[in-house]
């Protein structure tokens, strides 16, 4: 990618931006104009392709979904250069109009200038909700995943899923990770998704955890609700889950914080990570 050939590195940025329409009026265009970013994958966009295009502006190739379900969900990645190919859907048919996982395949050049194929994924993991059908659908869908990794580690040289996926992996990603193991996003049996995908058996890895090293979060999402933001009282449960390759070609993840609740344009941070390739 060219943009890449520029700077050394790619840079990457996820950002679920709860309605991308309330986004852009909150300020989300002053974030992004500066920040150099090479693709953009976004979640809960909530607009329709239009509104989706128009906003963003020129200068982006764009790959949007939207939900059948009008209001909700939806994921997209804008990026810089033009994808090779796209896909929408995980690879379960029940999820096909759901919103929830974009794939784009790039040809990248890598530092000595030899071309690599990277595939990145937006994804939109179900919030849940125990004993409801919410949850049946979002152990389905971490399902679909367990089975779609693999697939893309062999489809290209690097593979990339980012987005939203509502679990709280270990302790050091909930600030308040007690009072919260009964609940959606913390439940045993949904980290035992990500012990999977980041084990042996699958072989991902967490690139802003393998970046941050042991440290409570940083956090990517704080609850609307009392001074969770104002106290840092907030979850991460925004990734970049790559393979090894990639991973180890990660230089650096920021979380783009806002500096007050008030200057926020979205309920989540951006998470920004560069790959030198």
């Amino acid at each position: 990618m060219s943009t890449a050939l520029k700077k050394d590195f790619l840079r990457i940025a996820s950002v679920n931006v709860n309605g991308l329409r309330a986004a852009y009026k909150n300020g989300m265009a002053e974030w992004l104009e500066p920040r150099e970013v090479d693709i953009l994958c976004l979640q809960e966009v909530r607009a329709p392709d239009d509104i989706v295009r128009k906003l963003i502006g020129e200068g982006w190739h764009i790959l949007h979904t939207e939900a059948e379900a009008k209001g909700r969900a939806g994921v997209a990645i804008a990026s810089r250069e033009e994808p090779t190919a796209t896909r929408v859907g995980v690879g379960d048919d029940y999820f096909d109009k759901s919103g929830r996982w974009v794939e784009a395949d790039y040809t990248v050049r890598n530092t000595a200038g030899d071309p690599t194929t990277l595939t990145v994924v937006s994804a939109y993991v179900h919030s849940g909700e125990v004993g409801t059908p919410k949850q049946d659908d979002k152990f389905r869908f971490l399902d679909a995943m367990t089975v779609r990794l693999p697939e893309l580690a062999k489809h290209s040289d690097h593979a990339l899923v980012v987005g939203d996926l509502n679990v709280g992996h270990t302790e050091l990603d909930i600030k308040n990770w007690k009072g919260n193991v009964k609940r959606a996003g913390f439940l045993p049996e949904e980290r035992a998704y990500f012990d999977r995908f980041l084990g042996e058996e699958i072989g991902w890895r967490d690139v802003h955890r393998g970046l941050a090293g042991n440290v409570a979060g940083p956090y990517t999402w704080w609850s609307q609700r009392g001074k969770a933001f104002d106290t840092d009282t907030g979850w991460r449960i925004d990734y970049h889950l790559a393979t090894p390759d990639l991973a180890a070609a990660a230089f650096s993840a920021v979380v783009d914080r806002a500096p007050s609740w008030d200057t926020r344009f979205s309920d989540h941070a951006p998470l920004v990570v560069d790959y030198r390739l």
